[in-house]
Order: C-alpha cells, then structure tokens, then sequence
C-alpha cells in the first residue's frame, strides 16, 4: 500500500445489511479505519471519537468505516450500544487486512498474538491512498485525521 496509489477494489459484509464495495465510493473521500476488537477500552474511545466528529466529515463528504476481524453481530452490538453513524466493516477472513497490511505480531499480557495494528487510511474520491496512520494511538487521532481531510478536501 502506497500513497497516491490507486487502492485495489475490495468487497466487505458490514452493518445495517452494507455490502461494501471500494468502487461504489468513487467521488468522496473515505477514512478506514482499522482497530483490533469490538467494545474494547481503545477502541471503543476511538469509535466514539469519530462518531463524535462524523457530521463535521459528513459536510466534507468524507465517509467513515471503522474495519476489524469481529463478526457483523459483534458489529452491530457495539454499533448499537455507542450510536455510531458510520458502519462497521467485519473482516474475519482478513482480506483488507491482508490488502492494507495492518496484521502484525503483538504482545499481550507477556504472549505473542497475531492481530490488527491500529491503522487509518484516507482515500480520495479518485480511489488513490493519500494518507497512512499506523502504530495509531487513540488520543487526539480523529481531530488529526479532520484536519488531513479538511486541507486536502476541494469541495
């Protein structure tokens, strides 16, 4: 994954019935992120976070989708229980993971574990990658990420 790179097409099951697809996007820009586990502390702080700032997207037209190996009824649970506006996408087979290279080896509770690094990417309305977060820590990410998109938003 490289910036200013087209992004390869890619097809996920999310929430709400979403089937997502890459292409159907074409002309705004995306924000993806990925985080490690439904209803955890760090990611949940980070899902309310970006529900938090969505209308602010929103006007930009920039869509959220927040990424992870989690089943849609994980998906939906912790969409429901903190009124997230953007839908979920389930990666159990790991193929965007795959795609955007955030498994890596992690160290939990003394024991190494496969599992998704925090990452963000931000893709505009040409389907080129602009932006990579990885290694992200949760605290001030999302203003970060809004004023990324907002300077490079024409619209």
């Amino acid at each position: 994954m490289e910036i200013n790179k087209k992004v390869s097409s890619f097809k996920l099951s999310g929430t709400s019935g979403l089937q997502f697809n890459l292409s159907d996007y074409k002309g705004r820009y995306l924000v993806l992120y990925f985080y490690p586990k439904d209803a955890t502390p760090g990611c949940t702080t980070q899902g309310v976070d970006f529900r938090d700032t969505y209308k602010k997207f929103h006007k930009l037209d920039t869509e959220i989708f927040g990424i992870s190996r989690d089943t849609l009824k994980s998906h939906e649970n912790f969409k429901s229980k903190f009124s997230f506006p953007f839908e979920l996408l389930s990666d159990e087979e790991e193929k965007a993971c795959a795609l955007f290279g955030v498994i890596k080896m992690k160290n939990m509770y003394g024991i190494q574990v496969r599992g998704i690094e925090r990452s963000t990417f931000v893709i505009d309305p040409n389907g080129k990658l602009i932006k990579i977060w990885r290694g992200v820590k949760v605290e001030g990410h999302v203003e970060e990420v809004f004023q990324f998109v907002k300077q490079h938003n024409l619209t």
